[in-house]
C-alpha cells in the first residue's frame, strides 16, 4: 500500500468523527458566540458586534448572583463529593477481596442506571417536609416541627453529591488499582505508619484520579438544570437556569448565548487550572 493511499484510508475513518463534531460542536459554538454579540429591537433580531448582552452581564446584580451561586454549589459539591468517593474507592481497592470487587463497584455505580429526573423527584421526596428524614427525626424525638429540606441548596448538593460520589469512586478506584502494594511495604520499613504512607505515598500517586474526576465533576455540576430546578426550585437561580428563564419567557437568545459562553470561559479556566496543576504535581 503506497503513503497516498495509507493517507487517504486513515482520512476515510477520521471524516465522520471530524464531520460530527463539525455539524454538532463548533457550528453550534460559533453560532452561539454570534449571537451573543447581537442584540434585539423589540422582537427583531440584529446582528452585529454589539456589547449590550456583556454590558448587561456585568452590570445586573441577578445575573452576578447566579454566576456566584453556580460556582459555590459546584464547588461545594466537587469537594464534598471527594471526601466521600475517595475512602469508598480506598475501600473497594484494598479492603474488599479482588474477586469481589468487580460486584462492589456494579453496586456502587447503581445510581447510573435511573433516570437523572427520577433521582431528583425521590430525594424531594425523601427531603419533603413529610418526607422520610423529617418523619425519622420526629419520630425519634429529635425535632418537633418539620424543618425546611427541599427546595434549598443543601437539597441540590445532596443529589448532586448523590450521583457525583459514584462517578469520583470509578476515576479513583481506578488510580488506587494500578499502585503497586510494594509502595506501602517500603514506607511501613521506612518506618511511616499508616497516615504518614497515605499523605506522603498514596495520596500523591492517585492525585491525577482525583483532578480527573473533580473536573469532570465540576464540568456536568455547573451546567445542570434538572436538579437545581427540581430539587432547588426557585429560590437560588443558577446560570442554567436563568439561561432557560431568558429563553422560556423573553425570548432573548443573545443574552442566553452570552450567559453560556461566559459558563463556558468558566469551565476552560478550570480545565486550563487542573491541566496546569496536573503538569506541575509531575514535574
Amino acid at each position: 500500500m503506497s503513503a497516498g493511499t495509507g493517507t487517504k484510508l486513515g482520512w476515510g475513518f477520521v471524516a465522520p468523527a471530524l464531520l460530527w463534531t463539525l455539524a454538532f460542536f463548533i457550528v453550534p459554538f460559533l453560532v452561539m458566540g454570534a449571537m451573543s454579540f447581537a442584540t434585539l429591537e423589540g422582537r427583531s433580531l440584529v446582528w452585529g458586534f454589539y456589547l449590550d448582552n456583556y454590558i448587561e452581564l456585568a452590570t445586573r446584580a441577578y445575573l452576578w448572583r447566579a454566576i456566584l451561586v453556580s460556582l459555590e454549589i459546584t464547588l461545594t459539591v466537587t469537594v464534598v463529593s471527594v471526601v466521600l468517593a475517595y475512602p469508598l474507592a480506598a475501600i473497594i481497592a484494598f479492603r474488599v477481596p479482588p474477586q469481589w470487587q468487580r460486584l462492589a463497584l456494579l453496586l456502587a455505580i447503581l445510581p447510573f442506571w435511573t433516570s437523572y429526573v427520577v433521582r431528583s423527584y425521590a430525594w424531594l421526596l425523601v427531603l419533603a417536609r413529610e418526607g422520610l428524614i423529617n418523619q425519622t427525626l420526629i419520630n425519634i424525638g429529635l425535632i418537633a416541627e418539620p424543618i425546611t429540606l427541599a427546595n434549598t441548596r443543601f437539597a441540590t448538593v445532596t443529589g448532586f453529591v448523590h450521583f457525583f460520589v459514584m462517578l469520583l469512586t470509578l476515576t479513583i478506584y481506578a488510580n488506587l488499582v494500578q499502585l503497586s502494594p510494594n509502595y506501602r511495604r517500603a514506607a511501613t520499613d521506612l518506618g511511616a505508619n499508616a497516615f504518614q504512607t497515605f499523605r506522603h505515598v498514596i495520596l500523591p500517586l492517585t492525585l491525577p484520579g482525583i483532578a480527573t474526576g473533580a473536573f469532570l465533576t465540576f464540568v456536568l455540576c455547573i451546567g445542570d438544570y434538572v436538579t437545581p430546578q427540581v430539587l432547588g426550585g426557585n429560590n437560588e437561580l443558577t446560570m442554567p437556569q436563568v439561561i432557560m428563564v431568558q429563553l422560556g419567557r423573553r425570548a432573548d437568545f443573545p443574552l442566553a448565548s452570552a450567559l453560556a459562553i461566559v459558563m463556558m470561559a468558566i469551565v476552560m479556566l478550570a480545565y486550563l487550572a487542573s491541566a496546569r496543576w496536573l503538569r506541575l504535581d509531575r514535574v
